[in-house]
C-alpha cells in the first residue's frame, strides 16, 4: 500500500494534479512512468510540455553528469560561464541564424510566467503605455502580470486583486473573433473620440495550448502583426508551451514569415525538465533595458544550459521533425477517427504532436482521465470547462507506445457509453 500521508498532512491544499494522478511515481523513462508498486503509464502529459524529449533522456543525463562530476558552475545568476556561452552559442547556430534573426536572449526567473512578466515590463518600458491587448481563452501564467493577460476566470478570482491594464478581445477562434474583430478595434484605435488608446503590446499565442488548443491562422496571426505596426505597439509570442518542435519545427509559427519583437520561450527549452525561461528580444526593444532593470536569482542555471545545449542538437537535422510530423498525423487520424464513431459534434484541433479533442462537456473529459489513469495513460484536460483533452506526449515517445495510449483513451470512451 503506498504511503501518501506525508503528502496529504505535510503539501499544502493547492497542490493538484497528484489529486488527477493518485499515485506516487518512482521511475520514468522516455514516455513512461512507473509508480512505487510497478505499475507503468504511457504519458501524454509530459509535464504540460516540458519533457518534450521523454524523461530522462539519456543524451542530457550524460552531459550534465558529466557537468556535475566536473564541478561545473551549476547557479550563476548573470555572470559569464562556459556553459552558458556554449548554449547562446548553439542557440544562435541552430535557431537563430537559420531564420535570420538576430534577436537579444535574455533569461529570467526560471517559469514562463516569469518570461512573460519581462516581456510585458519590457513592453511598457518601450512604449510609454500601460495596457496590453491580449485575447480570449489565451493562458500566460499565474503572477500578477502575467495573470491579468490569462483570460480563466477562476485563475483570475484567486488572485485576490484587481487585475488591470489589459485589453480584451477575442481570439480568432471565438465568438466575434476573426479579423472582423481586429478591424474594428482598429479602427477605434484610429477614432480620436473612440476612448480607445493604443496598448503597448498585443500578446498572442500562434497555439492556445491551455485555452484549448485553437490553432491561429497565418492571416489572422499577420493581421494582428499589422495593427501592432500601425498603432506603435509590440507584437509579442508566447510560444512558452508549443515550441522546442513540439508542432514538427522549433517555433510553432516557423514559415509564416511573422517578425516578433518578443519571443516568450520556457517548458521544453531545457530540455530535460530542468526549469529555465528566456525571451527573444529584437536588439533595437532589448536596448531599453538598463543594467540590473530585470533581475531574478535563478536567471538560466547551469544544468539547464547543459541539457538544453543538447536538446539543440535534435534540430541539426530533420530527423526528429520527419518523426513529430508522422507521429502528428497518427495522432489527428486516430482522434478524427473517434470523433466520428462517438463524437456527434466533438472537434479534433492541434498541430503536430499537440493535438486535441473537444468532448464539449468538461465532467465528461475529467471521467474520461480518471480512467485512462487507471488504464496506464496520463493527460491533462484544459479549455473551457476542462472539456478538451489534449495530448501532449514526448516527441521521442515510441510508435508502439503512442498507439497503446491511443487506444487506451478510446477504451475509456466506449466504457463510459459514448454510442459508437
Amino acid at each position: 500500500m503506498m504511503d501518501m500521508t506525508p503528502f496529504e498532512q505535510g503539501e499544502s491544499e493547492v497542490r493538484g494534479y497528484c489529486r488527477a494522478y493518485p499515485t506516487v511515481f518512482a521511475t520514468a523513462s522516455n514516455a513512461r512512468q512507473v509508480d512505487e508498486d510497478g505499475k507503468s503509464y504511457i504519458d501524454f502529459f509530459a509535464g504540460a510540455g516540458v519533457l518534450n524529449f521523454g524523461h530522462n533522456n539519456p543524451r542530457m543525463k550524460r552531459a550534465m553528469i558529466e557537468f556535475l562530476e566536473s564541478d561545473g558552475i551549476a547557479h550563476s545568476l548573470d555572470t559569464y560561464t562556459t556553459t552558458k556561452r556554449h548554449f547562446i552559442q548553439r542557440f544562435r547556430e541552430v535557431v537563430l541564424e537559420p531564420r535570420g534573426m538576430d534577436h537579444r536572449m535574455q533569461f529570467m526567473g526560471p517559469t514562463g510566467t516569469n518570461a512573460v512578466e519581462a516581456a510585458l515590463k519590457l513592453a511598457r518600458l518601450v512604449t510609454g503605455r500601460h495596457h496590453v491587448a491580449a485575447f480570449s481563452h489565451g493562458f500566460h501564467g499565474m503572477t500578477l502580470g502575467a495573470l491579468a493577460a490569462t483570460a480563466n476566470d477562476a485563475f483570475r478570482r484567486w488572485a485576490g486583486v484587481p487585475l488591470e491594464h489589459v485589453v480584451r478581445l477575442p481570439n480568432e477562434s471565438s465568438p466575434g473573433g476573426g479579423l472582423a474583430a481586429l478591424e474594428a478595434y482598429g479602427a477605434a484605435l484610429r477614432d480620436p473620440s473612440s476612448g480607445q488608446l493604443p496598448p503597448a503590446a498585443f500578446l498572442v499565442e500562434a497555439i492556445q495550448a491551455e485555452g484549448g488548443v485553437h490553432v491561429a491562422s497565418r492571416e489572422w496571426l499577420h493581421a494582428v502583426q499589422a495593427l501592432a505596426r500601425e498603432v506603435g505597439a509590440l507584437f509579442i509570442i508566447d510560444d512558452i508551451q508549443a515550441a522546442c518542435g513540439r508542432t514538427g519545427s522549433y517555433f510553432s509559427f516557423d514559415g509564416m514569415g511573422l517578425d516578433p519583437d518578443i519571443i516568450t520561450l520556457a517548458k521544453g527549452l531545457g530540455g530535460y525538465g530542468t526549469p529555465i525561461a528566456m525571451n527573444l528580444n529584437k536588439p533595437e526593444v532589448d536596448a531599453h533595458w538598463a543594467p540590473g532593470a530585470h533581475t531574478g536569482t535563478f536567471r538560466g542555471q547551469g544544468l539547464s544550459f547543459v541539457a538544453g545545449a543538447v536538446a539543440l542538437d535534435y534540430f541539426t537535422d530533420d530527423a526528429l521533425m520527419d518523426e513529430v510530423r508522422h507521429k502528428g498525423a497518427v495522432m489527428r487520424e486516430r482522434l478524427e477517427s473517434i470523433a466520428a464513431a462517438h463524437g456527434r459534434d466533438w472537434e479534433v484541433r492541434g498541430r503536430g504532436m499537440m493535438q486535441a479533442l473537444d468532448v464539449r462537456d468538461g465532467a465528461l473529459a475529467k471521467e474520461l482521465q480518471r480512467l485512462c489513469f487507471e488504464g496506464g495513460m496520463l493527460f491533462g484536460p484544459c479549455g473551457t470547462n476542462g472539456q478538451v483533452i489534449k495530448l501532449i506526449p514526448p516527441l521521442t515517445i515510441p510508435e508502439d507506445d503512442l498507439v497503446q495510449g491511443l487506444d487506451v483513451l478510446e477504451q475509456a470512451i466506449v466504457s463510459v457509453g459514448v454510442p459508437a
